[in-house]
């Protein structure tokens, strides 16, 4: 919010027409006072003060109901913080008030967060030595500098401890040669929402390592971890998600699977093939060159009830390492057919993308929220020269009704360069208000 919010007891409130008495609308839609009678000079006094009082009311005696109704409207959970901040009345009368998901925010590589709507850089305490590796709903997925993984709520400060995925990964790795700092790796985590809603709920953890090398493991959170050699035919697996309480993914060639689960973990998965092919939705968008090279990363992500996967198009040659991201296309999985296809659509059915590697998400979109509907906000989330200088660059906002771009912030943020070993850059969804 651009000016503080008044903290005094009493400010001019406009009297609305229909509260006002002997008042009449005018045509332009203000009220207006009809003539008084004739009185005496005291009497015409006592009227005036009386009516002038009238108009002045504590701010703390605002409905709460129409507190609510701003901070509705708000979209940065800062500016709901202040609000809510400025009188007990205000906080305690609207706490209890649904609200929409804030815009979220953005992961910087020094460990603080972006608000991108005012452009705003916050610190949340996590603990030293931590790493992010994503997010699930208003939980960081932290990795810590022994290896430890957790999920980490920053507002409630409630930790979730997860098992030792290094541990894990080192002990499936093939060649026992080799040494992990050596091998590049990446994780993702994803669960149901919400997470431990039930003692037998489960999340599932993609880990990536060198060439096609990854490992799927299913963690029953506090019991064990069970981890899965994902490196055969059909995979590489480059995204995962539940979608109506089963794990999905999608490999490399566009085929989706679904994982069912037997009550022993130790058992391996049932893996079934629901997609095997992409249909006629190969290539770039009609849109684009198509004689033009295009790098592909897609994403799957659960939207308003439907799977879809997420095709992004970016730009490059072998002779220019200046990546940028040209177009999008969006599948939705159809099974109402064996097997099931993919299919194109061409909105969101009213909600907004938040695309990452490590964290996507599905939001709807509107006034309260910050985000535009059928938009893809996407994010610099690959390893890129030019990212050192810029976290920023290749992010930024696709909309699905014109297919134009627009920058994800227009401002300029004092953003930290990216260093060795610190955050990347990632998608954190915080809580409603806090």
């Amino acid at each position: 919010m651009a000016t503080p919010l008044p903290t005094h007891n009493q400010v001019p409130i406009p009297v609305d027409a229909s509260f006002a008495g002997d008042t009449e609308a005018s045509a332009a839609g203000f009220p207006t006072v009809l003539p008084l009678p004739l009185v005496d000079q005291a009497t015409t006094h006592s009227i005036s003060c009386m009516t002038e009082a009238e108009q002045f009311v504590p701010w703390s005696e605002l409905r709460p109901e129409l507190v609510g109704l701003v901070l509705k409207r708000l979209p940065s959970l800062a500016d709901r913080v202040r609000m809510r901040a400025v009188c007990h009345p205000w906080r305690n009368g609207t706490m209890s008030q649904a609200l929409p998901l804030p815009f979220p925010w953005l992961t910087l590589p020094n460990g603080t967060f972006l608000s991108i709507p005012g452009g705003e850089v916050h610190q949340i305490p996590v603990p030293d030595g931590s790493s992010c590796h994503g997010s699930i709903d208003s939980s960081l997925f932290l990795m810590s500098s022994d290896g430890a993984f957790s999920l980490l709520n920053p507002f409630s400060k409630t930790t979730f401890e997860l098992p030792n995925l290094v541990t894990t990964w080192q002990r499936e790795i093939d060649d026992h040669t080799t040494h992990l700092a050596d091998v590049p790796v990446s994780y993702k985590l994803v669960a149901p929402t919400p997470l431990g809603s039930s003692p037998k709920s489960l999340a599932a953890a993609l880990i990536i390592g060198s060439g096609y090398a990854e490992n799927l493991c299913i963690i029953k959170p506090q019991v064990a971890t069970y981890p899965f050699r994902l490196s055969a035919d059909p995979y590489p697996l480059v995204d995962f998600a539940f979608f109506d309480g089963r794990l999905h993914m999608v490999s490399e060639f566009f085929k989706l699977f679904i994982v069912d689960f037997s009550e022993n973990l130790e058992n391996n998965p049932n893996i079934s093939c629901a997609i095997d092919s992409v249909g006629d939705f190969l290539g770039a968008p009609q849109y684009l060159d198509p004689k033009g090279f295009y790098q592909l990363k897609q994403y799957l992500v659960e939207s308003g009830g439907k799977l879809l996967m997420v095709q992004r198009f970016m730009s490059s040659s072998f002779r220019n390492t200046n990546v940028q991201t040209v177009g999008f296309k969006v599948l939705e999985a159809d099974m109402r057919t064996n097997p099931g296809q993919w299919r194109m659509v061409s909105d969101l059915g009213g909600h907004a993308l938040f695309l990452g590697k490590q964290s996507s998400k599905s939001l709807p979109a509107g006034e309260g929220c910050g985000s535009h509907e059928d938009c893809i906000y996407f994010i610099c989330d690959y390893p890129c020269r030019e990212s050192s200088a810029n976290p920023l660059r290749d992010s930024g906002i696709y909309s699905m009704r014109n297919g134009t771009f627009r920058p994800l912030y227009s401002g300029t943020p004092a953003v930290p360069e990216r260093q060795a070993g610190q955050w990347g850059l990632t998608w954190f969804f915080p809580p409603e208000a806090v």
